[in-house]
């Protein structure tokens, strides 16, 4: 383990600033015309993975009748990762990202556009999503760990965290525009035209890389053949604590919170009767808190290990609490705040990940993240959707975020105990009144 380590430069040390960075510097990694580019393009294709997704749930739930069957869905969709994402890593280390996301971009238009084929000619079959879902799953296995390493070779360690903060408010705001789109296009035409604007959408994204400035990126470390660079990139992980705790909290989350395809269909068929277009709008309601959240992450001043199982902690309680409202009023407010707890956590995990791992490996360590990340979705799909089925939504909701809070809480006791920390309280006003300090 200390030699797979040592083998490596030293990572970056982690920047540590006195005070948040200025507001006029919130989105000061769009200054890079490569990353403006990229990121822009990127939202558009955003809003159309999230029509996209919204569509394809709500066309099974329609075609099924079944919840479970939703589960499935999801479970198909990310599978893939589960089994073959170290895998993924270790091409995205080998081969240029650029070229490598072109190619899964280019599948995606392709299984989009049958998808919407089947679904504008009436001829579609929940088998028909189901096949799909696993395509999209092994363009998964590519696609998100190369899209996380290549926004260091679009802005470069500077801006790092602040691109990774905004690759969150992306993908956000999509998740803010695109179900309420998709809403109101699954009552006014159905789900087709989603699936037909995702391939556009993708098609996009492919012209948007062609146009990059090669010259200007910041290209990582291509990894020569050898074997066992799988093997390699697990003990990178394990010798890193910041990294495997993250990870470990992060596996957890996957599994149990991360289904709210599954408990938001319920919440909107079987709790609210809100049809199609309450279930887009119980998704955006989560995209308005995590865009808030994105958008705050960005002048976070310094990422900790025990600030982000800290913020595990309080997103699961935010999610154990949404379930006990009485109201769909009140169930939408808590979304809100489930969501913006979401993205704090994930936004810190994420950063502290990839500023904690060295960029000639970070493609096997990204895979790792992102496997963990859609393949634990892929266990806990079916496991909340059997759960919904036969307890209830509201049951659902409460163990999705009670099951995390308490893991966050044991993960905590366990670093505090290796690390021997300890909490201050102070009553001095120049102090803060609860801090975390060492023996």
């Amino acid at each position: 383990m200390t030699a797979t380590l040592n083998q490596y430069p030293q990572t970056e040390p982690i920047s540590v600033q006195s005070s948040p960075p200025p507001w006029r510097h919130t989105l000061v990694s769009l200054s890079v015309r490569n990353y403006r580019i990229f990121a822009l393009t990127n939202l558009v294709a955003m809003t159309a993975v999230w029509m996209q997704r919204i569509a394809q749930d709500w066309l099974v739930l329609e075609l099924s009748g079944s919840v479970a069957a939703v589960g499935v869905t999801v479970a198909l969709q990310f599978a893939p990762m589960l089994v073959f994402g170290l895998v993924g890593g270790v091409i995205v280390d080998r081969y240029p990202k650029r070229v490598l996301l072109m190619i899964t971009q280019t599948a995606a238009v392709f299984t989009s556009l049958t998808l919407a084929i089947l679904t504008l000619t009436g001829t579609v079959q929940v088998w028909h999503i189901y096949v799909v879902a696993v395509v999209l799953g092994f363009v998964t296995v590519i696609d998100n760990p190369a899209r996380q390493v290549f926004t260091n070779e679009l802005v470069g360690p500077r801006y790092l965290r602040n691109a990774i903060s905004l690759n969150s408010s992306m993908f956000q705001l999509g998740g803010l525009i695109g179900p309420a789109v998709s809403g109101a296009l699954l009552v006014a035409v159905g789900a087709g035209w989603s699936f037909g604007i995702n391939a556009v959408a993708c098609a996009l994204v492919v012209f948007a890389l062609s146009r990059l400035r090669v010259s200007e990126l910041f290209p990582a470390p291509v990894a020569p053949r050898a074997k066992g660079q799988l093997v390699e990139g697990i003990r990178y992980v394990r010798g890193k604590p910041a990294i495997l705790w993250t990870i470990v909290m992060l596996a957890v989350l996957a599994v149990f919170s991360q289904n709210m395809p599954v408990i938001l269909a319920a919440y909107a068929s079987d709790v609210f009767d809100a049809g199609p277009g309450g279930y887009g709008l119980f998704n955006t309601l989560v995209a308005v808190g995590a865009l808030t959240g994105a958008l705050l992450s960005t002048r976070r001043r310094v990422v900790r290990l025990r600030t982000v199982i800290g913020l595990a902690g309080v997103y699961g309680l935010l999610q154990a609490a949404s379930g006990w409202m009485p109201s769909e009023y009140l169930f939408g407010a808590a979304l809100v705040l489930v969501g913006f707890g979401w993205l704090m956590f994930i936004t810190c995990a994420n950063a502290l990940v990839q500023m904690s791992s060295n960029t000639a490996i970070r493609g096997r360590v990204m895979s790792l993240y992102v496997l963990v990340l859609l393949g634990g979705q892929s266990i806990g799909g079916p496991a909340m959707g059997w759960v919904v089925e036969h307890f209830g939504a509201h049951v659902g909701m409460v163990l999705s975020g009670a099951v995390p809070a308490l893991a966050a809480a044991v993960i905590g006791l366990l670093i505090a105990r290796r690390s021997r920390l300890r909490v201050r309280v102070s009553l001095r006003r120049r102090d803060p009144l609860v801090a975390i300090v060492g023996s």
